[in-house]
């Protein structure tokens, strides 16, 4: 029974949504007993509210401002949003404390508590919420650190899975498509890998290697840095590979090793958070040796047309063979010392003058901030001028509902407000009939912090019964303080339409940031951060393999970018059909450029390797020599192409025989021996060539058919 018990009790702290139920079930029940037993009970529903609302502000993600009934107010507290999380959130409770003390003052009926005294009650309850929220990470550091990688595990073994559908041999699969689900993985993946980042640097001491445990997670965050390199490596067109060895099995082994490296990490990512010991990996070592009998067999055939396919075929191997190793890794004891660079980069401002700073590039309209803050403030003063003329003592609920459901993009939005009016209605029919049922102010205060406890646990999958939980707690508690819970119900309903209302309103007519204007500038930061990337590569296979700070931060660019391109289309698929009518370009841009980072990625994975020719070969100047001026070659040529997508310009057919993609090609190809084999350098650096050629066609369709960028509107 012992055993079972603390079985479930790690079970229940593992999930991070029970995690902060729990903290708050414990908050407000502390403050309901202080209210039932105490006999304060004029000061319950302020107190509960406070702690709601720093529960809130422990949890907001994004700078949406709450509220203001001052313009100024909404604006900066939106742009606050640009100094980073820590600043969203505490810009997020400053907004709902003001609301909810407006919405308290006016609860309390005749005799309603002074305006003072209310706020102070509100600080009060988001204090004790706050200290029990300090005392519960100070317990229990390292469990956010731990659900932060699974969830990194989790996705990177989904990412493996679909990478594996790539290798399926089958004739006339729309590629394509396949590709973009891809990209739109990868940048679940880049999501995690912040994540798990900005959780590791927050429990990390300044100047200081960690250690213990810590450590080891950190250990944990690097090779799944490793591998995501690796599993986003394309070695060579899969189209190709699909025609040229239809009659081989050599595809499906490469497809059978990557499903079960998947399942492998998905089995790490679901031992991490319940702190179990590491599974054993399955024999991946039996399918990787089936790989290399298979294209052991496909060389001893010697047919011509399979000598081009094998040269990546081995680098594929050879890749997924050090995957494995780094999975193993993984799965054994990570007791040894951190070695070589371990630096984080800490994104976090370090004075006023930095934060200041940031919030100082936001001040344009071309900043999606700055256009957000506007028109939420805008969308607040019609809020407002709407309570005054309908309900001045009680329509602050029109001003709550503008403010949650404008979202920064159109899609964001009409799926909140979908959310949010579907999810008021249900809540007050519940309320209504659990009033009903239970008229005792006991029960219903428990229904109340019942309420506020399941929108936590649900908040971040089901909005709709997360929005009928937390109306449900409002309905109950506004009964409890003043009895009136049924004259609140339709007058809720009406506000939530006409706050819906006005949000979509401003959407539409105050600034719209529709997204298709900003398709150009993502792929432009796109090719920007991949050239930057390719100079990293490529000094490498010079100078020796390090995963020094310098490499992975313009690693982590390129694929942050690719994941903010991936993103911006994935809103403007969402967005009316008038405004996106060159969705296909869009699309055809994307795979493209993701595309090329998958090249770019398979440079990455070898760059142990010389730049001379294959392993066992002497290193050849001259080879190295070619390899370098290529590449600063492409480098420079793909940063013409992100210059041309900017300006919103048609990108140039080919510069001077330095600079053209066909030039080099055409060398690195020469540069390959007779029987067709080359270096991995060279062979990758000319599928970034041929990469380039079709990223030009795709950056012509976008800029011919988009409309003008922001900042040449």
């Amino acid at each position: 029974m012992e055993a079972f018990t603390a079985q479930w009790l790690q079970r229940l702290s593992a999930d991070i949504a029970w995690a902060y139920a729990l903290r708050l079930a414990l908050a407000l029940s502390g403050v309901l007993a202080l209210g039932l037993h105490g006999g304060w009970d004029a000061y319950l529903v302020p107190l509960l509210l406070g702690v709601f609302a720093s529960a809130l502000a422990e949890l907001a993600r994004q700078p949406l401002a709450l509220l203001a009934a001052l313009l100024a107010c909404s604006f900066v507290f939106t742009l606050l949003g640009a100094v980073g999380g820590r600043y969203r959130a505490i810009a997020a409770a400053t907004i709902i404390l003001a609301l909810y003390a407006a919405i308290s003052e006016p609860a309390q009926g005749p005799s309603a508590l002074p305006a003072a005294l209310v706020a102070a009650l509100l600080l009060a309850g988001a204090a004790w919420y706050g200290l029990l929220s300090v005392l519960w990470s100070a317990a229990a550091p390292l469990p956010p650190v731990r659900r932060a990688l699974a969830a990194l595990w989790l996705a990177l073994g989904e990412h493996l899975r679909l990478k594996a559908a790539m290798f399926e041999p089958v004739r006339g699969v729309d590629l394509r498509a396949r590709r973009l689900q891809l990209a739109r993985s990868n940048a679940r993946v880049v999501a995690a890998l912040n994540a798990a980042k900005e959780a590791i640097v927050a429990r990390s001491v300044p100047g200081s290697a960690p250690q213990g445990a810590l450590a080891q997670l950190l250990q944990l965050y690097f090779i799944a840095q490793d591998i995501h390199e690796r599993a986003s490596a394309s070695h060579y067109p899969y189209a190709d590979w699909t025609q040229e060895l239809f009659h081989s099995d050599v595809l499906y082994r490469c497809q059978r090793v990557l499903l079960l490296q998947g399942d492998a990490c998905s089995a790490l990512g679901r031992a991490l958070p319940r702190r179990r010991a590491r599974p054993a990996l399955p024999p991946h070592g039996q399918a990787l040796a089936d790989l290399q009998d298979s294209l052991a067999w496909l060389a001893r055939q010697g047919q011509p047309k399979w000598r081009q396919p094998l040269q990546p075929l081995r680098a594929v191997a050879r890749n997924l063979q050090r995957l494995d190793a780094q999975l193993s890794l993984a799965a054994g004891p990570l007791d040894g010392p951190l070695r070589g660079d371990i630096a984080l980069l800490d994104q976090a401002p370090h004075s006023l003058a930095e934060a200041w700073a940031r919030v100082r590039a936001q001040l344009h309209v071309r900043s999606a901030l700055f256009r957000h803050a506007v028109r939420l403030s805008l969308a607040l003063a019609a809020a407002w001028g709407a309570m005054q003329w309908a309900d001045p003592a009680h329509g602050y609920w029109i001003m709550m509902t503008t403010l949650i459901v404008c979202q920064p993009t159109y899609g964001a939005t009409v799926a909140r407000l979908a959310q949010r009016v579907g999810g008021t209605v249900a809540g007050l029919v519940l309320g209504w009939a659990l009033m009903r049922l239970f008229p005792q102010p006991a029960v219903q205060a428990l229904l109340a912090v019942g309420g506020g406890v399941v929108f936590f646990v649900v908040r971040a999958q089901r909005y709709v019964s997360a929005t009928a939980a937390v109306t449900l707690m409002v309905l109950m508690l506004f009964n409890h303080g003043t009895g009136t819970g049924f004259a609140l119900i339709v007058p809720r309903l009406l506000d939530t339409l006409v706050g819906a209302a006005i949000a979509a309103a401003a959407l539409l007519l105050v600034l719209p940031d529709w997204q298709g204007r900003r398709l150009g500038a993502a792929a432009a930061d796109t090719l920007a951060a991949s050239a930057a990337y390719l100079r990293q590569i490529v000094a490498q296979y010079v100078s020796g393999r390090s995963d020094d700070l310098a490499y992975r931060i313009a690693r982590r660019h390129a694929h942050d970018t690719d994941a903010a391109l991936s993103l911006a289309l994935s809103h403007m698929l969402r967005e009316p059909p008038w405004v996106r009518r060159h969705a296909r370009a869009g699309q055809e841009l994307l795979a493209s450029t993701h595309t090329l980072l998958g090249y770019l990625s398979a440079l990455g994975a070898h760059r142990d390797l010389r730049a001379a020719a294959q392993p066992g070969a002497a290193a050849d100047a001259q080879a190295e020599a070619l390899a370098e001026r290529a590449a600063q070659a492409l480098a420079a040529e793909i940063e013409t192409l992100a210059q041309a997508l900017r300006s919103h310009r048609l990108p140039p057919s080919g510069g001077l025989e330095g600079g053209d993609a066909c030039f080099w090609l055409q060398q690195l190809q020469g540069a390959a021996g007779q029987d067709g084999d080359a270096p991995v350098l060279h062979a990758q650096l000319a599928q970034v060539a041929r990469q380039l050629l079709e990223l030009r066609t795709a950056a012509q369709q976008l800029v011919q058919v988009a409309p003008a960028p922001l900042h040449a509107a």
